[in-house]
Order: structure tokens, then sequence, then C-alpha cells
């Protein structure tokens, strides 16, 4: 089966804000309320060192508070806030209130039909599906 490559822009280097076993907010209408990340696709370090992801990246998260039917369940995540300060390429420092993540499929479409709250750019550029249920771009 042949890998399907991230849509839109490829990454941006950016502080990396969220590690594996970060717990982060759910930014949409799923049912989820708080994942952990467990995995961050596509990452490949040093050994023993905690794969680390940053704004627009596909992580993997086990839901840990939320609706029963998706409790204890594996599911792919695009990050779309960090508190962490990151600079853009024209020079802004941007920082979000708190770490929050959009369920997704393996594709990279959205599971639910709305993101609270604000979408960074970066992860819209990269993965337009996200940037359709958003309901504010920053």
């Amino acid at each position: 089966m042949a890998k399907r490559k991230t849509a839109g822009t490829p990454r941006v280097k950016s502080a990396n804000g969220l590690q594996v076993g970060s717990k982060v907010k759910v930014a949409d209408n799923s049912g989820a309320k708080i994942v952990q990340i467990i995995a961050v696709h596509g990452y490949k370090g040093r050994l023993n060192r905690y794969p680390r992801a940053t704004v627009g990246d596909m992580v993997i998260a086990s839901v840990k508070k939320g609706s029963p039917n998706l409790r204890r369940t594996i599911v792919p995540c695009i990050v779309v806030r960090q508190r962490r300060p990151y600079t853009r390429e024209n020079g802004e420092v941007i920082r979000f209130e708190d770490n929050a993540v959009v369920i997704v499929n393996p594709q990279g479409d959205p599971r639910s039909t709305e993101a609270k709250g604000p979408v960074a750019r970066e992860a819209v550029n990269r993965w337009p599906r996200v940037g359709s249920i958003a309901s504010m771009v920053v």
C-alpha cells in the first residue's frame, strides 16, 4: 500500500511544543475531550529521544476523556494550537493559550464538522480539510 503524501505545503520548521506523553485538548465536536499523544507520525529521530510535534503535525493519540464509545481508542490527530511560541517566516512570533488537536482519519480528513477556537495557519496550509471546519484561522 503506497503512503499518502501530506496535503498542501511541506512541514514548516518551528519550535516543537508537544512530545509523546503530553495530554492535550480536542478542539472539535467529535465527542473526545482530552487525548494523550503516543506517537508522532513520520518522526525519524535519535535513539531514545522522545518524538516531538509542532503545529501542523499528525500525531497518534489515545482518548482519555470523552464519550464512552471514543474512550480508550487510538485516533490520528492534527496539532492546531500550541502554547510554546514559534516564529513564522515573516518574523511574527505566535503563541496560543493552550495545546489543541483535531481528530482526523488516516488520510487527514476531519471526523467532526466544526473546530472550536483559533486554528494556526500552518495547520491549514498543510491540511486544507482542517481549514474547512475551522471557525477562525490565525
